[in-house]
């Protein structure tokens, strides 16, 4: 499978514009590109046609439920999602509009109905209270910068009982870290420890860490499952 790690589905876009105007959610590294050529759409999708069931089980997706791609880059895994069950909804968002518009472009081509485009910011998902039955950032996390802030709108996103997952990497030795983020990353990632103390200071209630995920992926990548109290 192609290495993803920090060119994930979630990569991120910010023109010298954009920039001046706000500060990012999400710093930009060596993840930043223009969006797919072809091939790299077809990767991206063959991707997501491995990874979205095994995460379905993961977040007990049931048909007709509501999960939130948080970060959702180029839009692979929202589609692969919205179209394993059409009966459900999938809410993507991403922090830039450059990548908000190749996931409409994505959804109209593939004729789908079931999925909502959200423009988030640097200290909230932007969902409204109570959305979603699930949530997911993938290879996300490690740029957030209003951390608190944004773990609060996750929180408040999901209904009562509602699953998270964080799905990431620790640090490369000697990496740079993202723009804006805290320094407690330690570089180009985050360690699953520091991920669970912030999900729980945000009122999440912890239920499990994949130490490798997928667990079948060659890429050194976890996955926190996190949930809501009821």
């Amino acid at each position: 499978m192609m290495l993803r790690r920090f060119v994930p589905f979630a990569a991120l876009l910010l023109t010298a514009a954009l920039a001046s105007a706000q500060p990012p959610a999400f710093a930009l590294g060596a993840s930043a590109r223009q969006a797919p050529d072809d091939k790299q759409a077809a990767q991206e999708r063959a991707d997501a046609e491995a990874d979205a069931p095994k995460l379905i089980p993961v977040l007990e997706l049931e048909p007709g439920m509501t999960v939130a791609d948080v970060g959702a880059g180029f839009g692979a895994m929202t589609v692969v999602l919205a179209r394993l069950d059409k009966t459900g909804k999938v809410i993507a968002t991403d922090i830039v509009e450059r990548q908000l518009a190749v996931i409409r472009d994505y959804i109209k081509r593939e004729g789908l109905q079931n999925v909502t485009v959200v423009q988030s910011g640097a200290a909230s998902a932007n969902l409204p209270d109570g959305c979603c039955d699930a949530a997911f950032l993938r290879n996300v996390y490690h740029h957030i910068t209003e951390v608190a802030a944004f773990n609060r709108s996750l929180f408040a996103a999901l209904k009562p009982g509602g699953r998270l997952a964080i799905i990431d990497a620790a640090p490369d030795a000697g990496s740079a870290l993202p723009r804006g983020v805290p320094a407690n990353r330690e570089g180009h990632g985050i360690r699953s420890s520091i991920v669970r103390d912030e999900l729980s200071a945000a009122g999440f209630i912890v239920d499990k860490t994949f130490d490798k995920w997928p667990p079948d992926d060659k890429t050194p990548a976890y996955l926190v499952l996190a949930r809501k109290p009821r």
